[in-house]
C-alpha cells in the first residue's frame, strides 16, 4: 500500500507499526512478519486523535505519514 492510512489511536497505548508490509492493514503488526526476518517497531502517541500511518514505509516520520509517498 502506497498511501497513508488513517487510524484512531489512544494515548499512552503501545502499538507496533508494520516494517514488512504484510499485515492486512499495512501499518499495525498483526504477525505477518514471521520469517521475513523484519520486526515491527514499538510506539506510542500523547493524545487520543486521528493519525496517519505511513503505508509505503518511505517516511521519514515512520511510523507517521510525511507525503513522502505522493514523490513516488
Amino acid at each position: 500500500m502506497s498511501t497513508p492510512v488513517k487510524v484512531k489511536l489512544e494515548a499512552n497505548k503501545t502499538y507496533h507499526f508494520c516494517t514488512c508490509g504484510k499485515s492486512k492493514d499495512s501499518v499495525l503488526c498483526d504477525g505477518s512478519h514471521q520469517g521475513t526476518g523484519k520486526t515491527p517497531t514499538e510506539f506510542t502517541v500523547e493524545k487520543t486523535d486521528e493519525y496517519y500511518l505511513c503505508g509505503s514505509k518511505t517516511s521519514k516520520n515512520l511510523p507517521f505519514c510525511d507525503g513522502s509517498h505522493s514523490s513516488k
